[in-house]
């Protein structure tokens, strides 16, 4: 249901979703600046507009953020296009951690190739380490950086100060690709 609301002196549409699984109220804000409000049956409309207005300031901030990438091109995650590119994610993944463990000699587990949603890699306390598909249609600067990342995670599993002096031996203009890949990254996500 499509809805408006004001909030510090605009007027801001939204999609009211009612839901009979959800038990609290949940807001989303898209990429493409959709503001979607997820509430449960339950829940009367004056109570779901009290909440949105407690949280207009959180609200109002991040349509700000997604406003710059209004008319940007986002790929979809499909299936198809995750076992089109998995196989070649995979090879990069795995010779570029070759190449760079010769510096830091960490022992891993295993590697795989994930398709997700919101995350570029992670790394388990077990030695795991996942990538999404799409380092494959990173620049190599780029996926470079986040497969270092993700192996530095075995020899520090937190981002202190020790974590990233282990990333900038191999990695040492991280802070401009981290930040390169905050902006235009979004356009492969």
């Amino acid at each position: 249901m499509q809805k408006n609301i004001e909030l510090q002196e605009k007027t801001i549409p939204y999609t009211l979703k009612v839901s009979s699984r959800v038990r609290r109220l949940r807001l989303s804000i898209y990429r493409d600046g959709a503001f979607v409000v997820t509430a449960p049956r339950a829940i009367s409309e004056n109570i779901i507009e009290q909440f949105i207005v407690q949280k207009s300031q959180w609200i109002i901030k991040k349509l700000e953020y997604f406003k710059q990438f209004s008319g940007m091109v986002f790929m979809k995650s499909t299936k198809r296009e995750f076992i089109e590119h998995k196989e070649r994610a995979r090879m990069v993944a795995e010779t570029r951690i070759e190449y760079f463990n010769k510096f830091y000699n960490f022992s891993f587990n295993k590697i795989t190739i994930r398709n997700q949603k919101t995350r570029w890699g992670s790394c388990s306390k077990r030695g795991n380490i996942s990538f999404n598909y799409k380092i494959a249609l990173l620049p190599e600067k780029m996926a470079d950086y986040i497969i270092v990342h993700e192996l530095c995670h075995l020899g520090e599993f937190n981002h202190s100060r020790n974590f990233w002096n282990l990333v900038a031996q191999t990695i040492p203009d991280h802070h401009e690709i981290r930040k390169d890949l905050k902006k235009n990254g979004s356009r492969i996500y």
